[in-house]
Protein backbone atom coordinates (compact mmCIF):
# COMPACT_ATOMS: atom_id res chain seq x y z
CA UNK A 1 0.00 0.00 0.00
CA UNK A 2 1.11 3.35 -0.78
CA UNK A 3 0.63 6.24 1.59
CA UNK A 4 -1.04 9.31 0.00
CA UNK A 5 -2.59 12.16 2.02
CA UNK A 6 -4.95 15.11 0.64
CA UNK A 7 -5.89 17.98 2.76
CA UNK A 8 -8.96 19.21 2.78
CA UNK A 9 -9.52 23.23 2.14
CA UNK A 10 -10.60 23.73 5.48
CA UNK A 11 -6.89 22.11 6.72
CA UNK A 12 -8.05 18.51 7.71
CA UNK A 13 -5.50 16.05 6.39
CA UNK A 14 -6.40 12.45 5.65
CA UNK A 15 -4.18 10.02 5.08
CA UNK A 16 -4.84 6.80 3.44
CA UNK A 17 -3.21 3.36 2.53
CA UNK A 18 -4.09 3.42 -1.18
CA UNK A 19 -3.73 0.39 -3.94
CA UNK A 20 -1.17 0.42 -6.28
CA UNK A 21 -3.03 0.74 -9.53
CA UNK A 22 -6.04 2.28 -7.87
CA UNK A 23 -6.30 6.80 -8.60
CA UNK A 24 -5.85 9.04 -6.28
CA UNK A 25 -9.66 10.12 -6.81
CA UNK A 26 -10.76 6.66 -6.52
CA UNK A 27 -8.95 6.64 -3.04
CA UNK A 28 -10.72 10.18 -2.25
CA UNK A 29 -14.13 8.75 -3.01
CA UNK A 30 -13.31 5.91 -1.08
CA UNK A 31 -12.30 7.62 2.30
CA UNK A 32 -14.95 10.30 1.91
CA UNK A 33 -12.75 13.83 1.40
CA UNK A 34 -14.56 16.36 1.22
CA UNK A 35 -14.57 18.25 -2.20
CA UNK A 36 -13.61 15.59 -4.01
CA UNK A 37 -16.38 15.43 -5.95
CA UNK A 38 -15.87 12.82 -8.81
CA UNK A 39 -19.10 13.41 -11.01
CA UNK A 40 -18.21 11.62 -14.34
CA UNK A 41 -16.78 8.44 -11.74
CA UNK A 42 -12.79 8.88 -13.52
CA UNK A 43 -13.88 8.86 -17.05
CA UNK A 44 -11.89 12.23 -17.43
CA UNK A 45 -14.58 13.96 -18.87
CA UNK A 46 -15.38 16.62 -15.77
CA UNK A 47 -12.93 18.70 -13.34
CA UNK A 48 -14.47 17.99 -10.12
CA UNK A 49 -11.46 15.58 -8.90
CA UNK A 50 -9.08 18.48 -9.48
CA UNK A 51 -6.36 18.71 -6.67
CA UNK A 52 -3.28 20.47 -6.30
CA UNK A 53 0.07 18.75 -6.28
CA UNK A 54 2.90 19.73 -3.63
CA UNK A 55 5.47 20.82 -5.11
CA UNK A 56 7.96 18.38 -4.09
CA UNK A 57 5.96 16.03 -5.74
CA UNK A 58 5.04 17.43 -9.65
CA UNK A 59 8.15 15.86 -10.90
CA UNK A 60 7.38 12.36 -9.82
CA UNK A 61 3.51 12.60 -10.35
CA UNK A 62 4.20 13.71 -14.04
CA UNK A 63 2.42 16.72 -16.29
CA UNK A 64 -0.95 16.33 -17.40
CA UNK A 65 -1.47 14.08 -20.93
CA UNK A 66 -3.68 16.44 -23.51
CA UNK A 67 -7.49 15.37 -22.30
CA UNK A 68 -6.82 16.05 -18.90
CA UNK A 69 -5.40 19.86 -19.81
CA UNK A 70 -8.33 20.17 -22.03
CA UNK A 71 -10.46 19.11 -19.08
CA UNK A 72 -8.87 21.57 -16.55
CA UNK A 73 -9.68 24.52 -18.46
CA UNK A 74 -13.17 23.47 -16.61
CA UNK A 75 -11.55 23.58 -13.27
CA UNK A 76 -11.72 26.43 -10.65
CA UNK A 77 -8.49 27.99 -10.05
CA UNK A 78 -6.37 25.78 -12.18
CA UNK A 79 -2.26 26.33 -11.38
CA UNK A 80 1.08 25.08 -12.07
CA UNK A 81 0.42 21.82 -10.06
CA UNK A 82 -3.35 21.08 -11.31
CA UNK A 83 -4.20 18.05 -11.98
CA UNK A 84 -7.06 15.56 -11.50
CA UNK A 85 -7.02 13.12 -9.47
CA UNK A 86 -8.56 10.88 -11.62
CA UNK A 87 -5.73 10.90 -13.75
CA UNK A 88 -3.18 10.52 -11.07
CA UNK A 89 -2.11 6.36 -10.74
CA UNK A 90 -1.10 4.85 -7.25
CA UNK A 91 2.16 3.26 -7.44
CA UNK A 92 5.28 2.80 -5.07
CA UNK A 93 7.22 5.91 -6.05
CA UNK A 94 3.97 8.40 -4.74
CA UNK A 95 4.64 6.78 -1.57
CA UNK A 96 4.28 9.91 0.81
CA UNK A 97 2.49 12.06 -1.73
CA UNK A 98 0.84 15.66 -0.58
CA UNK A 99 -2.66 16.55 -2.57
CA UNK A 100 -4.38 19.93 -1.64
CA UNK A 101 -8.23 20.00 -2.39
CA UNK A 102 -8.92 23.52 -4.13
CA UNK A 103 -11.93 25.71 -1.96
CA UNK A 104 -14.55 24.42 -4.78
CA UNK A 105 -14.58 22.32 -7.93
CA UNK A 106 -15.92 23.14 -11.08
Amino acid sequence: MTQITFVAADGTRFDIAAANGSTAMENAVRYNVPGIEAECGGACACATCHVYVDEAWTAVVGEPEAMEEDMLDFAYDVRPTSRLSCQIKIRDELDGLVLQVPDRQA
